[in-house]
Parts: structure tokens; sequence; C-alpha cells
């Protein structure tokens, strides 16, 4: 029988339990053991709390069966009470990102909290303190040296974590979460104003391609996911595409998968046979081919036997492969890269997508 994965919370439940209850020891006296919140998907949470200093509240962050960098963390809280009525306000403290970027959710200059759990904690406080006003300062400790773990760098966070959490809980879906985190970044480059768009599979396929062409303008780590971020990119009116990556995961692209992590497929040495069948490749050829442990040893033989053109054929079966997943409303050239890290083939089309994405 599969293990039923057991659900944590969110920094932004976090926040707001340790926010009512450093309320709720000004107002009372005592510091509660445990604060109720309600979850924006409505569900009541029960977390523990213990003080962290004069009025300041700190939760232990539970991100149950997930993966999550922020497992184990401490959530610091203070909120600080007007005498007077007024808005409730939030603040970064150690740890807590700031917004860099434009086209977040959050404005350039402010402390990287999403509006989710800004909405939630200013719900549950004010069921505590009413109509006054109040300051929430929000801190992570460690916070900075587990952001650079994170997609923050990327997005233009720095200085630490976000607080995040839009349903309050964290399932354990990891890939889920990752590939809502790469979504935050295409959302960024759409709002900032960006038509054109380089996909790499990783840092080392973004720093050989800007070896190999010069600096791009706008250049997204999609790790494994290519279909799902075709497919969000071409929803958010991105019209040309460049993605490069090492041939032993693009190959897979040729093949028509577009998920290229080697739990989902596989298909790399099938792909390669059938191309290098078309090339006049013999059946021995074939054979120890089709055997290769490696992508690697596959590019070995091709060496031998003179069957190194096969790439280009490839390179454009997977253009055209991704220009079919955005149904058409893109053009998506592909660069593949060889075991240095050399540009080894590039879609015909490759030209005019290369000048599309040296614009904004």
């Amino acid at each position: 029988m599969k293990k039923e994965l057991r659900e944590g919370v969110s920094t932004g439940s976090c926040m707001a339990a340790g926010a009512v209850a450093s309320a709720m020891w000004q107002l009372s006296g005592t510091c509660p053991k445990e604060a109720v919140v309600e979850a924006p998907i409505g569900k009541k949470l029960y977390i523990e709390v213990a003080p962290a200093g004069e009025k300041t509240c700190v939760v232990i962050k539970d991100a149950g069966d997930d993966p999550d960098v922020t497992h184990g963390c401490q959530v610091i809280t203070k909120v600080e009470i007007s005498k007077e009525d007024g808005p409730i306000t939030f603040a970064g403290g150690k740890g807590i990102g700031m917004i860099t970027q434009d086209g977040l959710k959050i404005p350039k200059g402010n402390p990287a909290i999403n509006p989710v759990p800004r909405k939630m904690t200013e719900k549950e406080l004010r069921k505590v303190i009413g109509s006054k006003g109040a300051k929430v300062t929000v801190s992570i400790p460690n916070g900075e040296e587990l952001a650079k773990r994170t997609f923050n760098p990327r997005l233009g966070i720095v200085g630490g974590l976000s607080i995040l959490g839009t349903t309050g809980i964290v399932r354990p879906m990891s890939e889920e979460a990752m590939k809502d985190s790469l979504r935050a970044e295409l959302i960024m480059y759409k709002n900032q104003g960006y038509k054109s768009i380089v996909f790499v599979l990783g840092a080392t396929g973004e720093t050989a391609l800007k070896e190999a062409f010069g600096e791009f303008t706008c250049v997204f780590q999609v790790s494994n996911y290519i279909g799902d971020m075709l497919d969000d990119a071409c929803d958010m009116g991105f019209t040309h595409i460049l993605i490069g990556g090492f041939v032993g995961k693009l190959v897979k692209v040729a093949g028509g998968t577009m998920n290229t992590h080697s739990h989902i497929s596989d298909g790399r040495l099938e792909t390669i046979c059938t191309h290098a069948a078309i090339a006049g490749a013999d059946k021995e050829t074939l054979l120890r081919i089709l055997n290769c442990v490696t992508t690697r040893k596959a590019i070995e033989i091709l060496e031998e036997k003179n069957l190194m053109g096969i790439w280009k054929p490839m390179a454009d079966r997977a253009a055209d492969f991704c220009e079919k997943r955005t149904r058409n409303l893109a053009k998506v050239g592909i660069v593949f890269l060889d075991n240095h890290h050399k540009i080894m083939a590039e879609s015909s089309n490759l030209p005019e997508i290369l000048e599309a994405v040296r614009k904004k």
C-alpha cells in the first residue's frame, strides 16, 4: 500500500501564527503555546509557538513530507501594535529577501512577503487587535543562506527567502512546487515586457550559450520541464524561444519527449538510431549504438563512422516538435551542446531566433 504523504504548513502560515501569538501575548500578558489560524483554503491550522524575545514569537516550519529547503527553519515574528486605528504593515527582518526587479507580485523595493500571506496574517490579526494599526516584522535567521538553494536569486530577490503560501499548507508535491516556482519567474519576464526568451536546462548550458553567442537579455532555466514551460510561455504571449542544452537531454526532445527527467522518459538511443539509419548506418553500427549505456558513448561511435551529420536534422526535428507544442504560436530554435559544452548542432531557423532573443 502506498504511504500517504504528510502535509506541512507554509512560511506564510508560520508568520500568521507568530503574529497572532505576539499580539495575544501583548494583550494577555502570556505567550500562548499554540496559535489557531485559518488557511486561505478554509482549513484551521493549530501551530505551536514559543517565545523568542520581547513579545516576539517563533514557529518551527514543518513542511511535512515535502523536500522544502525551509523545513525546520525558524520563522520569527514580532507585532508592534499602535494605540490608534490604522493599517497593518509588513517589514522584513534578518533572512527575508528584498524585491529588486519589476514584474513580481510585490513591487520593487519591498520585502518578499507575498500578498496571500499578508492577507492571511492581517485577517487573523484583526480578530485579536480589532481596528488598531500594527507593524509585523518577520525574520528567518538562516534565510540568506537557504535562499541560495531556491529560485530567489534568479527572481531578483536578494538577501534572503520569501514568505510564501497560496493555500497556507504545503502539499508534498515537489514537482508541482518546482513548476510553480518556474512559472513565477516566467511571469516576471512577461511583466517586464519580454516577448522572446532563452530556455536552458541548467547553469552550465546558460554559460555555454553565452560563450557561444554573447549575452542574452532574458535567460530562463527550465530544468526538465520543457513542455510545461513551452505551454506557459505560449499562453503568456512569448513569440520566439531558443532552447539550448546538453545533447544527452535534448535528444529526447528530438523524439517528441517534453519532460527530460530520467524517471519520465528515455528513448535517446532509439532516436539516434533512427537518424543514423536514415543517414545510411549499417545494422552492426545501429546495434552498437542501441547497446550503449550513455549518449557520450554513442557519440564516439557516430564519430568513428562519420555520422555526426545526423545532429542537425535532429535539432530541426526537436525544433519542429517544440513549435507544435506551442500550437505554432511561437518560433522555437534548438542548440545541442556536446560533452565539452561546445555547439554540436543548431536548428536551421537559429539565425531568426537569435535575432529575436537578443531584443526585448
